[in-house]
């Protein structure tokens, strides 16, 4: 079992910063990879970035050169941290950290609950 919690979500005018983070506990060693996704009302919910084991990190299209994805282990927990710049009202949405774990071969995903960003133009 693993368990995700975020926070650092909150209200920022356009061009403004925030720094999403997210902790992971529980069994983190059989987590491969970690992302953060987001669902702006009436659409659905898309990766905007994702970080693997060895570090490789992807990101969506209309997020790349503002936002910077990183993971780190301290003792039993495992953090998920995004940071936002530059933000756009387009960026407003309900974040979501994710994770894929691997455990004997069995590939379980967890989800936290969400935090929410409203960027205001």
């Amino acid at each position: 079992q693993v368990q995700l919690v975020e926070s650092g979500g909150g209200l920022v005018q356009a061009g403004g910063s925030l720094r999403l983070s997210c902790a992971a506990s529980g069994n983190i060693f059989s987590i491969n990879t970690m992302g953060w996704y987001r669902q702006a009302p009436g659409k659905q919910r898309e990766l905007v970035a994702a970080v693997t084991r060895r570090g490789s990190t992807n990101y969506t299209d209309s997020v790349k050169g503002r936002f910077t994805i990183s993971r780190t282990n301290l003792k039993n927990t495992m953090y998920l941290q995004m940071q936002m710049n530059s933000l756009k009202p387009d960026d407003t949405a309900v974040y979501y950290c994710n994770a894929d774990s691997d455990s004997g071969g069995i590939v379980v995903i967890y989800w936290g609950k969400g935090t929410l960003v409203t960027v205001s133009s």
